[in-house]
């Protein structure tokens, strides 16, 4: 993949991640919109999904337990993602951006990380060599982490929106969770930049999108301090 500064000749791949609660979706959805009225060719997506199959792998993943049923374990829950990774990547992802249309994605390899190997405790090199394998080594040129408390963010969600990952897993489960993505932005500061997701929908959008628009090369890169990198 290209690094920052040269995505001029095809589209961008950005993914919008971090703990829940953070309100991917909403800004994923914000950023597409922001995109479109510059008239930039966008493509929203997210994971798992996306796809037929990745669709089919994310009511499996997301689903609670059956009552008697053996829960999966991290590294089955990991594969299944990247089975699901994959197909996005092939089907939708790497057509859209060579197509000149840039992607973003609600969560991508960085969640597995995050969730499986912080969190739950597979070996990070297995994780990255699981996503190195799903993606052909197709990595985001920006990610944009919503950061927010793991109390706050588990306080926001709706019932209908609680899945196993909310309802079975403890808090000190999701502490971890927030300190892996923290921890990848600062072992990855070029690609990851942590965005305070405590605030108001539209302060945060308005942070996103000054900072995809330098990226982009549409705006000056965003003042430091509107950088929030722990």
């Amino acid at each position: 993949m290209a690094r920052p500064g040269t995505l001029a000749a095809r589209g961008a791949f950005i993914t919008i991640d971090g703990p829940d609660g953070g309100g991917k979706t909403t800004q994923a959805e914000r950023l597409r919109a922001h995109l479109q009225a510059a008239a930039i060719p966008v493509h929203l997506t997210r994971e798992p999904g996306g796809t037929w199959l990745g669709e089919r792998v994310r009511e499996v993943l997301l689903a609670r337990t059956a009552a008697g049923a053996t829960p999966s374990d991290p590294l089955t829950d990991a594969l299944l993602f990247n089975a699901a990774r994959r197909q996005l990547v092939r089907e939708v992802i790497r057509p859209a951006i060579e197509g000149g249309t840039t992607v973003v994605c609600a969560r991508f390899a960085d969640s597995t990380t995050a969730y499986q190997g912080y969190g739950a405790g597979v070996p990070l090199d297995r994780l990255r060599d699981l996503a190195a394998a799903a993606t052909d080594g197709f990595v985001p040129d920006l990610t944009i982490v919503l950061d927010v408390p793991v109390a706050t963010g588990l306080a926001r969600k709706s019932p209908a929106d609680v899945t196993r990952f909310e309802a079975e897993f403890d808090i000190a489960f999701h502490e971890r969770v927030r300190e892996g993505f923290l921890a990848i932005a600062v072992a990855e500061p070029e690609r990851v930049v942590v965005v305070d997701a405590t605030r108001r929908r539209d302060e945060v959008a308005a942070e996103i999108a000054t900072i995809v628009d330098a990226r982009l090369g549409r705006s000056e890169p965003a003042a430091p301090e509107m950088r929030i990198i722990r």
